[in-house]
């Protein structure tokens, strides 16, 4: 059976998965590009900008764990590019060149319509502007058996969480502080939503934390 999975997402030892101001020049905000040192350096990043060496270990393979397996991903308008309101410019094709890394059909959740895109590798990126639910629907329908990852970024996974449709997340805890930027959990219970930490292992670069989601017992 399928999972909803956040996976790869990297956090601040105070919570934030993005520093503050993003914009073009800085789009994980001001201090936030050191979330990600820790997948940077492996061997499947590597690999997957074409170009040699890397680690590997631990944090090689959740690397590779957050980008495996996955049917369809889903992520927010702000994740895709810096572009706001209506699409004035429809030449943006996201950060990623013309090869993005999803290599399978994209849904960006926007309030604003726009034909999909087809990119090289596989990766086709479909608009969605009536609500997170659907965008699951449409990606689970062509996921099949396949894994949905909520690609990101705060707002969709905790739009997400608190609608109780996520099933397991990894995140990758590195050693920076941001101090303001994107919360993920402000407000947010974990337990109350029924989750439990499954995973916990520590290297140089980052905690690594699975959480799954434990379905309720039938009270007789």
């Amino acid at each position: 059976m399928s999972k909803v999975i956040v996976s790869g997402f990297s956090l601040s030892i105070d919570g934030f998965g993005a520093g503050r101001d993003q914009s073009l020049e800085d789009p994980l905000g001001k201090r936030g590009e050191g979330l990600h040192t820790w997948m940077v350096g492996t061997r499947m990043f590597k690999q997957m900008i074409g170009a040699e060496g890397g680690s590997e270990g631990i944090d090689n393979d959740y690397a590779i764990r957050s980008m495996n397996g996955f049917g369809a991903f889903i992520m927010g308008r702000n994740m895709f590019g810096p572009i706001r309101g209506g699409w004035s410019d429809e030449a943006w094709r996201g950060w990623w060149g013309d090869n993005p890394p999803y290599h399978a059909p994209t849904f960006i959740l926007t309030h604003h319509s726009r034909d999909p895109i087809e990119m090289e590798g596989g990766t086709t990126f479909h608009f969605v502007v009536d609500g997170i639910e659907t965008a699951l629907e449409k990606a689970k329908a062509v996921a099949g058996d396949k894994n949905v990852k909520i690609a990101g970024g705060v707002s969709v996974v905790r739009q997400y969480l608190q609608a109780g449709l996520i099933d397991e997340m990894h995140f990758a805890i590195s050693p920076v502080a941001l101090g303001r930027g994107e919360a993920m959990f402000a407000g947010i219970d974990l337990i109350d939503l029924g989750f439990l930490v499954a995973e916990r292992v520590a290297t140089a670069a980052a905690i690594h934390i699975v959480f799954e989601k434990r379905r309720k017992m039938a009270v007789e």
